[in-house]
């Protein structure tokens, strides 16, 4: 019935105790950070190629110096700057292009996810000298390519500040809360097209392109918080919830010589998800994007008149992913990543925009696109060449030959290469072996140095009693899914076990991977050691394995991958050590989505599910996301509503736990709210839990502790 893929993975040393002297892993020390994996700290690799700099923190006394190490050594060769009596501690810096001068952040405080505001300086490494930028809080300080200039954004304005001169230059003046915001993104694009720098300098600095996002007209959410005072208070921000009106954004270009701000057409682009300038200082991209994002025009844009053309356009029946991987060459030729033939291949364009050649192929998917080495004239990528839940890396010609595989050991494996590609750094796990950091030469692949390897922690686990994940796949609906099963480790065929399942599902995601142990899955082998046994199944919609597999579930979220579920789980029952009428299911985010829909829909199938900061209807979540997959409720309605949990609660059967934070800026706690409302309705019993003021993490002191001891009782008590 099951084709095992890969291999039973087993901890070898695990075996040669006898379980009664294993302990076994308590939620106390799970978040507690008793396993936590040690990090090779951010390193960014100098210009030279030669060396690599890295921020240190002594724990201490809270200081911080930016120190330079040597690739072929490792050994540390100077501190460049450190914090003291002239440079306040700073917790993260920027090189400008020609690293004449650092940018330093201090008194950091986060917005949304990947936004910040600080205090920020600027540090010149031959004089020594420090310069503060604003005596404000201010948004993303980039400095000019010779290091004379920033510019950042502050209250939704664009300015410039003159490093020598310390002067500051006010670039737009229409930015205001709400309503216009000048070079950074707004929540939307922040959350879904992953960036918030909306500005850029050319390559001699004497331009900046920028957005500018009008959201006058974007439904405004609030939400309660309730913090210590006395009266709780409303935080409001713009979310455009699907079929809703999204910001209008515009391209503008700055003359740093002139002053002057132009406006620049773009046509009919509905969202400009990324821009960026080629080689020439004269040329910029730009990605743009309709509403239902199936159609993609790369464009040029001439500086000089702002005139534009179209470089290339890409069309898909259901979607098409934004990504940086777009790279261009010394004479503007371009490399793009595309899912053109059904695969995620690497393809080489003419700087007319024409194709040359598609530089990879084959039943598999490049996973990430590392760079391009000019002098040798070879792409750097990562790819699932090695199965879907492996990842290698790889170097191939522009022309699709001498492709070499520079990683060997089976399970996950992730490069940083140096500048000039002579190193790279390896980052390997696999199931069985924590995070592995090694030095690489990046013509051969050959392995020069182990930098860091957990063999603490390996040795600190020989001591708990751990299970194999035991990878195979699972023949459901007429396709071989991903799977893996944990048991326990004193695991007897003739007895009968509950079955208690994790999964996302959203899509493009994988979940089974051979790769280490996150935070859920020393939770899972907690359970696994008290009888249960743990599935984890990748359904249709999932990603890696072609783009007809992932985006089968076009317009209907929740109904193929709920179908896998529901599916795999009647399959597993049958084995003889499953105990069918013990059947559990979890998930977070789309996952509680999943979950509660398995649940309803399955009630003849699971016995238990747990719901963790769930989407309940699509028409309550954001637009580029859930229009990505759904078109609007406007044009499929029946898609958003066939789908949705709280318009089917009579279905309820099974114990039900539905948890999610109040101060959730991403799935608003209104979700769970239609969910509990449409429950009492209909009069059925469940349990949830609501923590104030908790984002989407869920997460901050004895949070985390909390709330995987009131899921693993729930577990215990219904299953």
């Amino acid at each position: 019935m099951y084709k095992k893929i890969l291999f039973c993975l087993c901890f070898i040393g695990f075996l040669s105790q006898t379980i009664a002297q294993k302990a076994k892993i308590s939620l106390e020390e799970i978040w507690g950070g008793a396993f936590r994996t040690e990090q090779l700290d951010v390193l960014r690799s100098m210009k030279n190629g030669k060396q690599y700099t890295i921020l240190n923190f002594n724990r201490g006394d809270g200081s911080s110096s930016l120190d330079k190490y040597d690739y072929t050594t490792q050994q540390k060769v100077e501190t460049i700057v450190a914090s003291g009596s002239s440079v306040p501690n700073f917790t993260s810096y920027e090189f400008s292009a020609d690293e004449s001068k650092i940018i330093l952040a201090t008194e950091v405080e986060p917005i949304f996810r990947r936004s910040r505001l600080g205090i920020y300086y600027v540090y010149d490494v031959a004089s020594k000298g420090v310069t503060k930028i604003s005596d404000n809080k201010i948004q993303e300080p980039e400095l000019s390519p010779d290091g004379s200039e920033v510019a950042y954004v502050m209250d939704n304005n664009l300015y410039i500040f003159d490093v020598a001169g310390k002067t500051t230059k006010q670039i737009t003046h229409d930015g205001s809360y709400g309503a216009i915001i000048n070079g950074v993104t707004d929540w939307v694009y922040e959350e879904e097209f992953a960036f918030v720098k909306a500005f850029a300098w050319n390559s001699d600095g004497s331009k900046i392109a920028f957005l500018r996002f009008d959201e006058t007209n974007v439904p405004h959410f609030s939400m309660d918080v309730y913090g210590e005072m006395l009266y709780p208070f409303q935080y409001e921000f713009k979310y455009p919830k699907a079929g809703e009106e999204n910001a209008k954004v515009s391209l503008h270009m700055y003359d740093v010589a002139s002053g002057s701000t132009t406006d620049v057409d773009l046509g009919d682009a509905y969202y400009i998800p990324r821009i960026k300038w080629m080689n020439s200082p004269k040329f910029l991209s730009v990605q743009a994007l309709n509403r239902h994002q199936d159609h993609l025009k790369l464009l040029s844009v001439n500086a000089d008149d702002n005139s534009v053309s179209i470089l290339m356009e890409e069309r898909d029946e259901a979607y098409l992913d934004v990504t940086d991987n777009l790279t261009f060459l010394a004479d503007d030729s371009f490399i793009w990543t595309s899912e053109a033939d059904g695969h995620n291949h690497i393809y080489l364009y003419g700087s007319d925009g024409k194709l040359k050649n598609q530089v990879t192929q084959g039943d598999w998917e490049v996973t990430n696109y590392y760079g391009y080495d000019g002098k040798r004239k070879v792409i750097y990528y990562q790819s699932t060449e090695n199965g879907s839940i492996n990842r290698d890396v790889y170097s191939i010609k522009t022309n699709g030959k001498s492709k070499k595989r520079l990683t060997q050991q089976e399970g996950t494996n992730a490069a940083d290469f140096s500048a000039d590609y002579t190193f790279f750094i390896n980052t390997f796990s696999s199931a069985t072996t924590p995070y592995q950091f090694t030095l690489h030469q990046a013509s051969s692949g050959k392995q020069l140095k182990v930098i860091k390897d957990n063999s603490v922690l390996d040795g600190k686990l020989e001591t708990y009693e751990l299970s194999p994940k035991e990878f195979s796949t699972i023949s459901i609906n007429g396709n071989d899914l991903n799977m893996y099963m944990i048991k326990p480790v004193d695991f007897d065929e003739t007895k009968k076990y509950p079955l208690f399942m994790f999964q996302y599902s959203g899509p493009g995601s994988q979940q089974v991977a051979n790769r280490w142990f996150g935070a859920n899955d020393y939770w899972h082998q907690m359970l696994v050691s008290e009888g249960y046994i743990v599935v984890c199944v990748d359904g249709r919609g999932t990603g890696l394995k072609g783009r007809d597999f992932k985006k089968v579930t076009q317009k209907e979220l929740g109904k193929y991958e709920v179908e896998d579920q529901i599916a795999a789980a009647k399959k597993l029952s049958e084995l003889p050590y499953i105990d069918e009428t013990r059947t559990g299911i979890w998930g977070w985010s789309y996952g509680g989505f999943m979950s509660t829909n398995c649940l309803l829909k399955g009630n003849d199938v699971f016995e238990m599910a747990i719901a963790v900061a769930p989407v309940t209807s699509w028409r309550f979540y954001d637009t580029i996301y859930t229009e990505r997959y759904m078109q609007t409720p406007q044009e499929n309605a029946s898609g958003y509503d066939d789908n949705s949990p709280f318009n089917y609660p009579e279905l309820l059967k099974g114990k039900y736990l539905l948890v999610h934070g109040s101060g959730d800026d991403n799935v608003h706690v209104q979700n769970t709210m239609r969910m509990v409302e449409a429950l009492v309705q209909a009069n059925k019993d469940f349990e949830w839990a609501i923590y104030p003021d908790k984002n989407h993490g869920i997460y901050g002191g004895n949070t985390r502790l909390h709330l995987f001891t009131k899921m693993t009782n729930f577990i215990k008590e219904n299953l």
